[in-house]
């Protein structure tokens, strides 16, 4: 897993899987891994699931790179205190799943709770399962 900086400003985790190390063949697989993930974790709770990949081939104006095949996110949400309005700018998580030819990549927003990115980042690497 590798932290890099998208467009400039927003700190992201990145991991790439190879299909060859994992058992997952598609996006709706691995995001069933991570619902079972967020369902059996003390404070994370699912929320929902978007579709990236549809939404944007749907637009008039929407442009895909040819190298991604599927990609969707998971949202889920590990808040467990509210003190001010303003922390609300940075819930819920969502965590990305692109397919592509031969891999999966897997991307997440850094959080500001070091216990969810933790947590984001082990399941990331789960799906790894050599």
């Amino acid at each position: 897993m590798k932290q890099i900086t998208v467009m400039e400003k927003y700190p992201v985790y990145t991991i790439e899987i190879a299909k060859s190390e994992t058992t997952y063949s598609s996006v709706d697989e691995v995001l069933a891994y991570f619902k079972e993930k967020i369902d059996a974790h003390p404070i994370a709770v699912y929320i929902g699931e978007f579709d990236h990949y549809t939404h944007t081939k749907n637009l008039e104006v929407g442009k895909i790179a040819e190298e991604i095949k599927d990609a969707k996110n998971i949202i889920c949400c590990f808040g467990k205190m509210l003190p001010k309005p303003e922390v609300m700018a940075v819930r819920p998580r969502a965590i990305g799943v692109a397919m592509m030819a031969e891999s999966f990549v897997i991307s997440f927003l850094e959080a500001p709770n070091p216990d969810a990115n933790n947590a984001m980042e082990s399941w990331a690497k789960g799906v790894a399962n050599c």
